[in-house]
């Protein structure tokens, strides 16, 4: 059975959104550059944590499960947004602990693209939307 997640974005100011995702309340905003009050990342920033958050818990997970001690992994994503004719760019950059095996190194690198946020956003995606009328108009 697929499992269906839900976030609620809602309007906080001038670009800021409130989001919530379970019992969880995040921040997103766009910079002041861009109109808004930089109150937390831009949706994008939003995205590329998801990846390397998501790269490095995969990793830990598997570590553990092996047993292996490996200290603080650090995952950094760099990424260019996608512009016409040009897909988005993520640049992954995994850091790893100098007393990991080079066999180990290698084993984490292939099961950092296992993680579910890599293999969605490699994936196909589809929409699906639809308009709903909830608040009364202004007059």
């Amino acid at each position: 059975m697929t499992q269906v997640m839900k976030a609620v974005s809602s309007r906080a100011g001038t670009f800021k959104q409130h989001i919530q995702v379970r019992d969880h309340r995040l921040v997103a905003d766009e910079p002041l550059d861009k109109g808004g009050r930089d109150a937390g990342p831009d949706p994008l920033e939003l995205l590329a944590a998801s990846l390397a958050s998501c790269t490095a818990i995969t990793m830990e997970m598997y570590a553990e499960r092996k047993g292996w001690d490996v200290g603080g992994i650090e995952v950094v994503c760099d990424f260019a947004p996608a512009e016409r004719g040009c897909p988005t760019k993520f640049d992954l950059t995994m850091r790893f602990p100098d007393h990991l095996s080079a066999e180990q190194v290698e084993r984490l690198r292939v099961i950092a693209a296992k993680c579910p946020v890599h293999r969605t956003l490699e994936g196909e995606v589809m929409f699906a939307e639809r308009v709903e009328q909830a608040f009364p108009a202004a007059p």
